[in-house]
Formats: C-alpha cells, sequence, structure tokens
C-alpha cells in the first residue's frame, strides 16, 4: 500500500508513517488486497484527506467503516459513488437536511462535494473486505485517525466536529472542546433514527451558524 496522501497531511502526520503499529497496518492491508476483494479500490483509501487538505478543514464528520458493497465505498464516510442507491443511513441525513434547511434530496450520494468546502469525512477504518463490515477493525486503522482528530484538535481552532452515535462519541472524546464546537446526536441509521434519536438535530443549519459567526463561509449541503 502506497501511502499517497495529499502533501499537507502527509507533512502533518509523518511521525505516524514510521510508527511500529502504521508498519504492520501496511502490511496487513496490502496482503488483505492481494489475496481478498476489498473496499474501497486502494488508489481511494486516503480520499478523505485528498479532498480536504489540512488547511482547509472546517468540519468532520467520523464515521466507523466504509461501506461493504461491492461498488459502494469510495474513501469518504457515509459518501458513496455516484449511481449507486443510497444506503439506509445516508437516506436519513439527507432527509435531516431536507428537514433542516429545506433542501430538496440530491440525485448523487458523492459527498466529494462536500469534502472540497473543507468537510473532513474520517471513517475510524479505512478499508474492508467485501461483505464483512469491521473486518479491518483494531488492525491499526483506528489509532491512525485517533492521531488524525488529535493533530485537528491541537493544531487547529473553531472546527465543527459532528459525532453521530456512541462510536463517534467515543472517538472524539479528547477533543479540545474549548476550542471547537462539538455537536453531538444518535447515529443515522435507522436503528437510531427510527428510536427518536437523530431526525431534528439541526447539525446542519447549526454548523454553518457557526461557521458564519467565524467569518467562514458556509457549507453547501
Amino acid at each position: 500500500m502506497l501511502i499517497e496522501i495529499s502533501s499537507s497531511w502527509k507533512e502533518k502526520l509523518k511521525d505516524e508513517f514510521d510508527k511500529s503499529y502504521f508498519v504492520n497496518l501496511v502490511e496487513f492491508v496490502k496482503n488483505e488486497y492481494a489475496t481478498h476483494t476489498c473496499f474501497p479500490n486502494d488508489n481511494l483509501i486516503f480520499s478523505a484527506f485528498d479532498y480536504c487538505p489540512f488547511e482547509d478543514v472546517k468540519v468532520v464528520i467520523i464515521g466507523q467503516d466504509p461501506y461493504h458493497g461491492f461498488g459502494q465505498a469510495n474513501g469518504l464516510c457515509f459518501s458513496v459513488n455516484d449511481g449507486v442507491i443510497f444506503p439506509p443511513s445516508l437516506i436519513n441525513i439527507f432527509k435531516e437536511i431536507e428537514q433542516d434547511l429545506k433542501l430538496p434530496i440530491p440525485i448523487s450520494g458523492n459527498l466529494e462535494r462536500w469534502a472540497s468546502q473543507g468537510v473532513l469525512l474520517l471513517n475510524a477504518t479505512l478499508t474492508v473486505r467485501e461483505s464483512e463490515a469491521g473486518s479491518h477493525q483494531k488492525k491499526g486503522w483506528e489509532e491512525f485517525t485517533d492521531a488524525v482528530i488529535q493533530k485537528i484538535s491541537d493544531e487547529k481552532e473553531n472546527v465543527v466536529f459532528l459525532l453521530w452515535g456512541g462510536f463517534a462519541k467515543k472517538k472524539g472524546a479528547k477533543i479540545d472542546r474549548y476550542k471547537h464546537l462539538i455537536l453531538e446526536t444518535g447515529h443515522p441509521s435507522p436503528l437510531s433514527a427510527n428510536r427518536g434519536f437523530w431526525f431534528g438535530n439541526k447539525h446542519f443549519s447549526a454548523t454553518n451558524s457557526f461557521l458564519k459567526s467565524k467569518n467562514f463561509k458556509e457549507i453547501e449541503w
């Protein structure tokens, strides 16, 4: 696995690449991609960073695993490739945006348009085997993405962190809440949303209100 990641992130994370956990992770991922069908495509593993350079990060959304169905994952959490049927969580995200901002549900579930505006769409684990959810967990990705979150928390100010569900809340536990805005709610999955833990959170309007208050450009959700 080549560490093909945008130059701004490569500089910020260079210390991680030499650590033993990351060396072992690279070997694991190389072997998995050589012997199994894995997602996203290997050239898209670091897409979240490529679309959103460190200096541009204004919002961070934390997911868990890439989608494990064929043709879905594109390296951005909750995002799917153009033409792919929206997964249930993404449908609920779009429904909340529709209610919150009175915007129509988009034709495409590809969230590159968010990432290019400064939204880091970060999965905790960046790779997965086909049809095996969680198959690449606890191999080193979580330590790497913890370092990413800590780097943003330490070196930037006024970033909005959207923590959806218990997993994301734990992942974001060490974020400096004096420097950044933390918005928490349930996960957009049907299991959570249908029990009343997602809809009505208004995270998208709240994010834009905060960005506007800091003289940042609002996100076009």
